[in-house]
């Protein structure tokens, strides 16, 4: 199929398919739903005081957009904290630091895009 749409009522949020023991975050896997061969995409909830892990894309350039909620991302070597309210969209090349964060006490909606499509993701301490 050339194109697939999936409304809100089909979007199931679930554990992430590479970290099944993960039981705080959850996604909807949108390679699961779509022949994505290029790039990636992945719609993720954050509860209220939960924290994805530190990384570096090693060749993949990632674009974040908020949806709901207020997320904090850590980005850079220097580590700035930015908080972002809903339609914020941030762009981070490839090698930079990100750590993805709800500090707030609401749930947060967020959008991952990344392209090319690679998991060579570096998890950084």
């Amino acid at each position: 199929m050339a194109y697939v749409v999936l409304t809100p009522d089909v979007q199931t949020f679930a554990r992430p398919s590479w970290r099944p023991e993960e039981d705080e975050r959850e996604i909807v896997e949108l390679p699961l739903h779509a022949a994505m061969q290029h790039s990636r995409g992945h719609l993720w909830r954050y509860p209220p005081g939960v924290k994805g892990r530190r990384h570096r894309q090693t060749v993949q350039e990632e674009v974040f957009v908020v949806l709901e909620g207020t997320l904090t991302m850590v980005l850079g070597e220097e580590a700035e904290r930015v908080e972002l309210p809903p339609r914020s969209i941030v762009f981070v090349e490839p090698m930079t630091p990100v750590h993805v964060l709800n500090e707030s006490d609401a749930d947060v909606l967020f959008f991952a895009y990344g392209a090319p499509a690679d998991r060579g993701a570096e998890i950084l301490e």
